[in-house]
């Protein structure tokens, strides 16, 4: 009988983290671009014997980093293990009410999953034909409202303006723009924060900064918001964030010209991308992430993936409604690039045989 006490839950799936070291790796949006620098600096100098001591519960290094960044006070800023941790803490914390929170019905499947565990109801809008957040979908009753900007795994980017309407349209509510690839030429929520106490934005340092494998994220908003998101992380778990962390994740904000070098040349990759694989018949929504979402005009998404996958090639196929006949593609190197759209020329080119 103790199964009965059980709470069962459908996980999330991650990408698959194949063992392979010969293959290209385009399936989880990682950085082909090392951290910077100055990370490798602190990774070098690090002092093992500090790691006998519990590190800063408040990780103040790098909120005050953060802060400074950003230009807000520390205490407008949350940090986390990966702004899954930080999203998770968020849904825990503001999603209590009777109402359904909004998210929508192509985005970040990870938000099922954490209303299902915690037990919050929910509702998801349908994107329009263009896989397009529509604002005007969001201005009702609700208990909360989550979505990316850029959303996963469309890659399709809110204006700065339609992203307020929902946020103003919502005063009762918590609004959380997740922002897991927003400095790849989106614009970000974070100018919206000095007028609104109810948005929450959340990044990551998984993307950009080249940390996915630090576990690094973090969410600004309201120092109230902050506070009650603070409250609840040191109800569940004081020391979140070790040493080696914070120190590196300090590093990584503090080289500001290194971060922009590297978003800029995915960015440009992307834009090129996108030219050779509309020649190639592909169609995709305008991406404004480092990754691509596209479809081809004959060929059946899941015999590309598996064709991709047995010469190596790993890019994402989600067998969902609406998106089963799409790739999500990560933006590589200009060389990982070419070997992509190498492989694929070929590939059409010997399947019209």
């Amino acid at each position: 009988m103790w199964k009965d006490n059980i709470r069962r839950v459908v996980p999330y799936t991650p990408g698959e983290q194949p063992a392979r070291t010969d293959i290209l790796k385009l399936n989880t949006n990682e950085n082909p671009y090392p951290p910077s620098p100055r990370v490798e600096e602190v990774l070098k100098g690090f002092d093992a014997k500090m790691l006998r001591r519990y590190p800063d519960p408040e990780a103040k290094e790098l909120v005050e980093a953060l802060a400074k960044r950003f230009c807000l006070e520390p205490e407008q800023i949350f940090v986390g293990v990966g702004s899954d941790d930080v999203l998770a803490m968020a849904f825990l914390t503001f999603f209590n009410g009777k109402e359904p929170i909004l998210f929508p019905d192509v985005t970040y499947s990870f938000y099922e999953v954490w209303a299902s565990l915690f037990g919050i109801p929910y509702r998801c809008p349908a994107l329009d034909g263009h896989f397009q957040i529509r604002p005007q979908d969001y201005l009702t009753a609700n208990g909360g409202i989550v979505f990316p900007n850029p959303n996963a795994p469309t890659g399709a980017a809110l204006p700065l303006a339609e992203v307020e309407k929902i946020v103003a349209g919502n005063p009762d509510s918590v609004v959380i723009v997740d922002e897991a690839y927003v400095d790849f030429g989106a614009q970000s929520a974070m100018g919206l924060l000095d007028r609104y106490e109810n948005l929450l934005v959340v990044q990551t340092f998984s993307k950009s900064r080249s940390l996915a494998g630090m576990r690094i994220g973090f969410a600004a908003g309201s120092k109230e918001l902050i506070g009650y998101l603070n409250d609840a992380k040191f109800s569940f778990n004081s020391y979140t964030m070790n040493r080696l962390t914070i120190a590196c994740g300090k590093a990584s904000v503090e080289d500001e010209a290194y971060f922009s070098e590297t978003t800029k040349r995915i960015a440009d990759t992307r834009e090129r991308m996108k030219q050779e694989l509309f020649q190639l018949g592909f169609s995709f929504p305008d991406s404004r992430a480092n990754f691509l979402f596209v479809t081809h005009d004959i060929v059946p998404a899941r015999e590309l993936f598996e064709a991709l996958k047995q010469a190596g090639i790993y890019v994402r196929y989600f067998p969902k409604p609406r998106i089963d006949n799409y790739l999500r593609i990560t933006v590589g190197t200009q060389e990982e690039t070419d070997r992509l759209t190498a492989f694929l020329k070929k590939y059409l080119k010997d399947r019209r045989v």
